[in-house]
């Protein structure tokens, strides 16, 4: 079903009527604050050299912010909350061509969560101030995270390595 604002189908695709929600317990940690207040404003992928955005942390999740300044990327996890989540088969605008929503990064989707690796550009109390982002204005925050690039893989462990009893 579409939410308010939304347009027309497009040829080529498909809506479905989404099961019953049932809720997963998710907590928004703050919201996003950018310069786009339209999707047809919003660029379609976000851009280090872009905009600074702030990622405003509500209480009681501040003091998880320790740490994050350590990091050259960040991952974001955001809530599409203006999206609409029923479409199956989706034509991207200038695309020309029909495909499934699991082979789209559109923010249409059954669970409209979106995800972003950001530049950190400063820490001011609450607020992280990064580049990189491409969602609306007062989106809801769900998740920060180092980028898992950043990490190294552990190594398997070996069967020597584990204790035998």
């Amino acid at each position: 079903m579409p939410t308010a604002g939304q347009g027309e189908l497009r040829e080529g695709e498909t809506a479905v009527e989404p099961p019953e929600a049932r809720d997963a317990g998710l907590v928004f940690i703050g919201q996003i604050r950018t310069p786009w207040t339209s999707r047809e404003m919003t660029p379609r992928q976000g851009r280090h050299d872009g905009p600074v955005c702030r990622l405003e942390i509500d209480e009681p999740w501040v003091p998880a912010l320790k740490g994050v300044e350590f990091y050259s990327n960040l991952e974001v996890v955001y809530w599409l909350h203006r999206s609409r989540r029923d479409l199956v088969l989706q034509s991207p605008k200038k695309d020309g061509s029909t495909r499934g929503t699991f082979s789209l990064r559109s923010p249409v989707r059954p669970n409209p969560i979106g995800t972003a690796i950001v530049k950190p550009v400063g820490i001011e109390g609450n607020v992280v101030l990064v580049r990189g982002l491409d969602c609306l204005d007062e989106t809801p925050l769900l998740d920060l995270k180092p980028d898992r690039c950043e990490f190294t893989p552990m190594a398997r462990p070996q069967p020597s390595d584990v204790e035998r009893g």
